[in-house]
Formats: structure tokens, C-alpha cells, sequence
């Protein structure tokens, strides 16, 4: 089974359209993590609708959907799901935790201590959850999007830098433009209720089989020795920048290759180019390189230290 991913991805566009106005990169990342097969991180501030992008976007594919609000007294059984005793025959089966599902929102996933949050580490890696001793295969396709508040640290738990290496995009939700807001409440007096999104129109436009077939495609897209060569020189040049305490690891580099190819396959080609690469620079780097303490201070962010070092890094080798 082939597909056009471009004809795909516009279509799955169209669909989140009906429930979300503006935020087009934002669709676009979630879109390139969902080809390339990895995870997530929606980092943005309450009230700008990164659970209603998430639910839009499930509505939009023919994927069974799950959504975990993560709190402080959340466990990791009720997560990834537990052994029950089943007293009519007096034996133990197993509980399906709502992990089991082809898209899952782990809402606020930072109010959630650092034990519970580990439990999404072996499903976001290794596609499986251990339950009793025996390991269970997640359902295919299996995608996480995470959400988090950028500015409200009371009470929450800030992930550990291995568990957000494992997200492949970290995309950050910003406020919308003046008209962009100016259409969303236009949308609120005709009607328009989030709860219910089959009323807004929303159908779904790819199937599992689809979305596998896509992946596939994405993964045929050529990369040329030259841009590997240029991802490979961007990531290690992270390891020695000057305001960087830390840079990225070898694990970043596929990412951007991935996502590089899903955005080429997105954009109607079968090959990478330099604008690729540097597209997803940033959603692929800015939760895997730690400023030092002294550009923090001077009010550096790390996506200042990716364009730098997009900047310093020639297309061609000289």
C-alpha cells in the first residue's frame, strides 16, 4: 500500500482546521513527530489549546485515542495497567492501562511524580509496557503527546533530562495573531463547541493502515551523504558551543533526519534539503541542550543557541 504523504498530510490538516484556528506549525510538527513515529512535547501556556489540538487531531485519524490527566497521585499501574484477580475463575488477568491505545495524551504530564512519569519510559522507547514480569506490545501506530505548562512550577515535577530525550519534537504552542483570535471567537458565536467535535464536522481522513504506509514513504526519502554530513556537523557542534553546558546526543541527530525526511515527504519530495534540516533544528534540540547558568541569566533561551549555531555551521564543507 503507497500514499501520497503530501495529499495525506493536507487532508489531516483540513480535518484539525474545523477545531483549531491558526497554530499551523504547531500542526505541522505534530504531523512530521506522527510520520517520523515519534513523540511530542506541547509546551505552552493554559487556554491555548493544545488538549483540543491533540483531541482534533485523534478525531482526524481512525487511531483509538486515550487521555491520561496526569496528577500528583497518579500510579504507574494506572498507566501502563495491572494484574486483577477475576474471582469467577479464581485466576489473575490483566487490566489494560489507558497507555494501550494508538495516541495518547498524557496531559500535564509534570504534575505527575517522577516514578509515574518513568512509566512512560519504556512505552515511548521500546513500543511495550512490562506488567508483572511479561513485556505486552503497545498497539501500532503508538504515538505520546505531552503537555506541560511553560510558567507553573508549584506543585509539579520537571522532567529528568533522559525522559525528554525520548521526545523527538518539543513544539511550543504561542499565542495567536490578532486575526487569528478575532476568527476563533467568530467561531464561538456560530456555534462552535470543542466537546464535540463530531459536530464540528471532523471525520477521519487516515487509517492505521494509511498512517503505516506513510512512514514507510517517509522512511524511502533519500538523504544524501551531504546531509548527513551537515546534520552530523550541526549536533556536534552543539557539544562545543560556548554557551552550552550540554549538547546534544547522537539520538538528536536521527531525529532530525527523521523529521527531516518527513517534512520533505510533506512538502511533495523525495529528498532532503538544507531548509529541512533546518526547519526542525529547533523543535528536534531545544529540550536536549541545557544553557550554562550564565547565559540563563542573561535571559538566553536554547533556541537562541540553536540559531547560532545554525548560523555558524556551513551548508557545504569549504
Amino acid at each position: 500500500m503507497t500514499v501520497q504523504v503530501k495529499e495525506l498530510t493536507a487532508a489531516l490538516r483540513a480535518e484539525v482546521a474545523k477545531a483549531i484556528v491558526g497554530q499551523d506549525d504547531v500542526v505541522e510538527q505534530t504531523l512530521i513527530a506522527l510520520l517520523a513515529g515519534g513523540h511530542v512535547m506541547l509546551e505552552g501556556v493554559p487556554g491555548l489549546g493544545k488538549t483540543l489540538l491533540v483531541r482534533a487531531l485523534a478525531h482526524s485519524l481512525a487511531l483509538s485515542f486515550q487521555r491520561i490527566q496526569f496528577t500528583p497521585d497518579l500510579m504507574p499501574a494506572d498507566v501502563t495497567g495491572s494484574l486483577v484477580f477475576d474471582q469467577r475463575d479464581a485466576s489473575f488477568r490483566v487490566k489494560y492501562g489507558p497507555v494501550f491505545a494508538n495516541l495518547v495524551l498524557a496531559d500535564e504530564v509534570n504534575r505527575t511524580p517522577p516514578k509515574t512519569q518513568a512509566a512512560l519510559l519504556e512505552a515511548m522507547e521500546e513500543q511495550q509496557v512490562t506488567i508483572d514480569g511479561r513485556p505486552y506490545p503497545l498497539p501500532q501506530p503508538f504515538m505520546v503527546v505531552a503537555t506541560q505548562n511553560p510558567i507553573e512550577y508549584e506543585g509539579t515535577y520537571p522532567l529528568p533530562e533522559a525522559q525528554l530525550d525520548r521526545f523527538m519534537l518539543k513544539v511550543q504552542v504561542a499565542y495567536p495573531a490578532l486575526d487569528e483570535e478575532e476568527a476563533l471567537l467568530a467561531r464561538y458565536c456560530a456555534g462552535f463547541q470543542p466537546k464535540s467535535l463530531t459536530e464540528a464536522g471532523l471525520a477521519p481522513a487516515a487509517s492505521a493502515e494509511q498512517i503505516a504506509a506513510a512512514r514507510q514513504e517517509v522512511r524511502s526519502v533519500i538523504v544524501a551523504p551531504e546531509a548527513r554530513n551537515y546534520i552530523t556537523r550541526l549536533v556536534r557542534q552543539t557539544r562545543d558551543w560556548p554557551s552550552l553546558r550540554l549538547g546534544a546526543s547522537p539520538r538528536a541527530a536521527v531525529s532530525i533526519l527523521a523529521c527531516s525526511q518527513a517534512l520533505a515527504a510533506m512538502r511533495g519530495r523525495t529528498f532532503i534539503v538544507p531548509d529541512d534540516v533546518q526547519a526542525v533544528a529547533a523543535p528536534c534540540l531545544r529540550h536536549r541542550v541545557i544553557l550554562r547558568p550564565e547565559m540563563e541569566l542573561e535571559g538566553m533561551q536554547p533556541d537562541d543557541a540553536v540559531r547560532q549555531v545554525l548560523g555558524a555551521v556551513p551548508v557545504h564543507v569549504g
